[in-house]
């Protein structure tokens, strides 16, 4: 079986300034080797993220650029890895995933609990929903992310999760129990989802995501479910395992999720760990380990295409 070379990114979590706060990797999933494309040192990071979390996140593609996340700003690079550009705003705040449909950059904003859309050829902010919710009830309101009056900083659902499909667009978050679907002025469920999970989406007809807390990845299709472990690792293995709490590092944070192929995903994991996973056979058929850091955590993930 051949595998692909993935787009990775990792944060570093509990960095000090001046450390590395992680770093983009294109990892060949054959031979395991990683090569490193960037390290991301820069002082410029903003120290008040949930878990301080800094660091580059989520990926996507526009023709020959490179979109990543940061915590409050989307970075544009080529193919060198060189920065071209970055796409801000005032609503942008604690930024995870990130997906192209249309033509149209969709953006989770976690500390906003919005969702904001930018149209890449005209080069500005279309509109945004944030997600109002009480009592158990969800609704999203748009607004216009170009002028004042938006939402006040808000992180109820931690939203964290965001993929556009021909079935609508799917957003989910850390406190949310849904996989929410916004198709039109439709605003549903598209299925269930326990609290704490990552990279929630759906793919193929299967509903998938991160059960961080429970330490696996949860694959659902009709009456087809299964579920993978989290990659483990020896403690006396990992750098860092003695120092530091489960609330800064802890091994076997499940974090970051992509679609390989109709049959195979893969999932990211700390010390930073990329999985692949069998919707086919129910295994995993391939894991690579990029670092013993118990704090460097994989974040983003995508197949490369170039």
């Amino acid at each position: 079986m051949s595998f692909p070379t993935l787009l990775v990114t990792s944060v570093i979590r509990g960095s000090e300034q001046g450390e590395s706060h992680g770093g983009i990797y294109l990892v060949d999933m054959n031979t395991g080797a990683a090569n490193c494309k960037l390290e991301w040192d820069t002082c410029n990071s903003d120290f008040n993220g949930r878990g301080a979390d800094r660091g580059l996140r989520g990926i996507a593609y526009n023709d020959d650029a490179i979109l990543i996340a940061a915590s409050d700003e989307v970075f544009i690079f080529d193919q060198n890895f060189t920065i071209c550009g970055s796409i801000k705003s005032p609503y942008l705040k604690h930024c995870h995933e990130i997906c192209i449909w249309d033509g149209r950059l969709y953006l989770t904003s976690t500390g906003f609990d919005s969702i904001l859309v930018y149209n890449l050829a005209d080069q500005l902010f279309e509109t945004a929903y944030y997600i109002a919710s009480h009592d158990g009830s969800f609704k999203p309101q748009m607004y216009d992310p170009n002028k004042p009056g938006g939402p006040k900083p808000s992180n109820k659902l931690h939203i964290n999760s965001v993929a556009h499909t021909k079935g609508g667009l799917f957003f989910s978050g850390r406190k949310a129990p849904f996989l929410f679907r916004l198709q039109g002025s439709k605003f549903s469920s598209a299925g269930s989802i326990p609290k704490g999970t990552h990279n929630a989406q759906r793919s193929n007809g299967w509903l998938i995501y991160n059960d961080t807390i429970s330490d696996i990845v949860c694959c659902q299709k009709g009456s087809v479910s299964h579920t993978f472990n989290v990659p483990t690792h020896a403690t006396e293995t990992v750098i860092g395992a003695d120092k530091y709490t489960n609330d800064i590092a802890r091994v076997g944070f499940g974090r970051g999720m992509c679609r390989v192929s109709d049959t195979l995903i893969a999932a990211g994991s700390s010390p930073s760990t990329i999985a692949l996973h069998s919707l086919e056979t129910g295994e995993t058929v391939r894991t690579v380990n990029i670092s013993k850091d118990i704090r460097n955590a994989v974040h983003g993930l995508e197949v490369w295409p170039y």
